[in-house]
């Protein structure tokens, strides 16, 4: 287990070094994090390569019984680079250049930052081959953040379009009849005709705009896994790689898990609360997105960016009360984390993140925050081993990048964010402190008792397959609105009826649909055992005509009061909802609890705003438990200061 913080050298004078090499040890770490914005300390100029910076950083770190994991920095290009080949540079849509200046402002199509990316690591590898003291090395940093993964230079047209005659086999009239491209006379002669989907009139044609989602995740695997692969082929194939992906993974047009596959361990740099924000993000979305990352490839995972202090670039956010960041990190240790770093050691006085508030400020004065990484860390030594322990998950929430992508291309309702669908079938089995993996849709599912699969649009053969068949050996699987209505290429599909054939499973067909807007929710009421239950929904409906399944909610519509809004189904020995609009928390909460019965899942009651996580070791029962509010909480025989965490045996 590695406990530790991000450390810039760079950005002190060196004889601050003892000194702060001194207090992270204090703090009780283990490691420091390096390296990956110092792309010009270590090539100044083209070709004059330097690392004597790093080689006294690493001896010294060495000295005081510290590891390294040190980062690849070709997320900040130096300055000689983009004046000498502005072809580097991505563009915005309307094709102006985004300047050096700010970071990550490569295009990853680019061939020349390809081959500049190469050399660098290259030489970085060689020249640290063998050194002890680095125990895992990061590429880049953060992926696709802050917009970084959009591009619509000259570098992204020629290759999206040699994308696109790999996928239609260099056959141009493959392609027009795939997309519709008759519609509007959007015909193409040549492949060298396509337009990237910058701004136009109206909207471009939603299929050429999926193919460009998809090739923008390819665009940054494919620059991950060279990577990964130059390190592995220099340093061995044992070398530890990671990568730390930012937040915000369902809005982003890439596929985290696609790289997650060519990594040793994902990283993830959590932030639930950010500049400008007056207060964190719910406690249940803090738990997805680590649950999400540890679903990536199925396993534990890192923080290499924990918050301590307030976080923002021009505006500041939120400051986390005392014990609330150490209770964050708790939680990040909950849902699967095993190494943890805080960001940063010192907070920055020059440059952008001036405001981007670490361990100790800029007075340098070792205060509130700095013991209290100490105590968190010394709490963690004292658990490794549940700390290193599996979490094992009965329940999953399955997301798919095209069908997130769909949903980016057509809203199809002002209220429609797909994320907050996620979380509003992840949060009601969250409450009950039920362990919960996020996975993508490709990832093996048969081992859970219930699948949560929200707004599905994009229907896939093989999942249908696995999904029946997992239904047939008794899972119970929760679909919402939305779902298999359209094709792999983003077309609605002729003559089938919604959700696209899931009839049968479904037990349920859709009749008629709405978009529904702000303010504009349709109430619902119960039938049989959820007779006198009322409640309404949202974003969406799909108005189900029913064939084998039991209506569970109608909606309350003189007009369609025939129609169903939930369904259940059963089916081989397995059970099918069919959630037909977003529903209130209310419903859902009733809707969970039935599923968690009839599933014998165990569960845990726990206060309002109290978070319990169970882990086993060695037959032994754990639980970390979180006060993620700032009141007192009492459970059973635990007593809870506000923000207050802690790891027990007994509740």
């Amino acid at each position: 287990m590695y406990l530790g913080v991000d450390y810039y050298p760079e950005h002190w004078d060196k004889e601050m070094l003892e000194d702060d090499l001194n207090n992270i040890l204090e703090l009780g770490s283990n490691v420091i994090r390096i390296g990956e914005f110092a792309w010009h300390m270590m090539e100044c100029e083209e070709g004059k390569y330097d690392f004597s910076y790093f080689d006294n950083i690493i001896k010294e770190a060495k000295n005081k019984g510290l590891k390294v994991i040190f980062g690849t920095p070709t997320a900040t290009m130096p300055a000689w680079l983009a004046k000498k080949h502005p072809d580097v540079l991505s563009e915005f849509e309307d094709n102006t250049k985004r300047v050096f200046g700010g970071r990550r402002q490569y295009c990853f199509n680019s061939k020349t930052y390809y081959d500049y990316s190469k050399k660098i690591i290259e030489k970085l590898a060689e020249h640290y081959r063998g050194e002890e003291g680095i125990v895992a090395w990061q590429i880049d940093n953060e992926f696709g953040h802050e917009g970084s993964d959009i591009c619509f230079c000259d570098n992204c047209k020629k290759a999206f379009r040699e994308y696109l005659k790999e996928t239609y086999n260099n056959d141009i009239e493959k392609l027009n009849k795939t997309w519709g491209t008759v519609f509007w006379s959007q015909e193409y002669n040549d492949f060298n005709e396509i337009p990237l989907p910058a701004k136009t009139i109206t909207t471009h044609n939603p299929a050429l705009r999926m193919e460009w989602e998809r090739f923008r995740s390819i665009s940054i695997e494919r620059y991950a896994k060279m990577q990964v692969d130059l390190l592995k082929e220099i340093l061995g194939e044992d070398t530890v790689v990671i990568h730390d992906f930012s937040g915000g993974y369902f809005d982003k047009s890439y596929d985290y898990s696609k790289v997650a596959q060519h990594l040793d361990v994902v990283a993830y740099n959590n932030y639930p609360v950010w500049g400008g924000q007056r207060e964190p993000i719910p406690n249940y979305e803090i738990a997805c997105g680590l649950d999400f990352m540890r679903g990536c490839k199925k396993q534990n995972f890192w923080i290499t960016e924990a918050i301590m202090g307030a976080q923002g670039h021009d505006v500041i956010g939120y400051l986390p009360r005392p014990n609330q960041a150490k209770m964050w990190s708790y939680q990040a240790m909950a849902h699967g984390c095993n190494s943890l770093m805080y960001f940063r050691y010192r907070g920055a006085t020059k440059g952008a993140e001036q405001y981007c508030y670490g361990i100790i400020d800029a007075d340098n004065k070792k205060r509130r925050k700095f013991y209290e990484v100490q105590n968190f860390f010394n709490e963690m030594k004292k658990s490794e081993d549940v700390i290193n322990s599996i979490i094992n998950s009965e329940v999953a929430v399955i997301y798919d990048y095209e069908s997130m992508a769909s949903f980016r291309i057509q809203k199809q309702s002002f209220m429609m964010d797909y994320k907050n669908e996620v979380y509003r079938l992840y949060r009601p089995f969250y409450e009950k402190n039920i362990n919960i993996d996020v996975i993508p849709s490709y990832a093996d599912f048969s081992d859970y008792k219930v699948l949560l699969i929200p707004a599905m649009i994009v229907f896939k053969k093989e999942f249908q397959k696995k999904i029946e068949k997992f239904v047939e050996d008794g899972g119970k699987i929760v679909f919402t609105f939305r779902t298999a209505v359209k094709d792999y290429y983003n077309n609605l599909t002729l003559g089938e009826l919604n959700p696209t054939y899931y009839n049968d499973l479904v037990g349920a067909y859709v009749e008629e649909i709405e978009s529904l807007q702000d303010g504009q929710d349709v109430k619902i009421k119960g039938v049989g055992n959820f007779e006198g239950i009322n409640g309404s929904g949202n974003v969406f409906r799909d108005m189900l005509k029913t064939t084998t399944a039991e209506t569970l909610f109608e909606y309350e519509d003189p007009f369609f009061n025939d129609l169903s809004a939930v369904t259940l189904n059963k089916y081989g020995n397995g059970d099918v909802y069919y959630i037909g609009c977003g529903l209130d928390n209310s419903l859902m909460d009733l809707l969970a609890e039935k599923i968690i019965k009839d599933a014998d899942i165990d569960f845990i009651e726990s206060p309002q705003g109290v978070e319990i996580v169970k882990r086993v070791v060695n037959n032994e029962t754990y639980y970390f438990v979180m006060n993620h509010t700032s009141e007192n909480k009492e459970l059973n025989n635990t007593k809870l200061a506000p923000y207050e965490s802690k790891i027990v045996k007994e509740l």
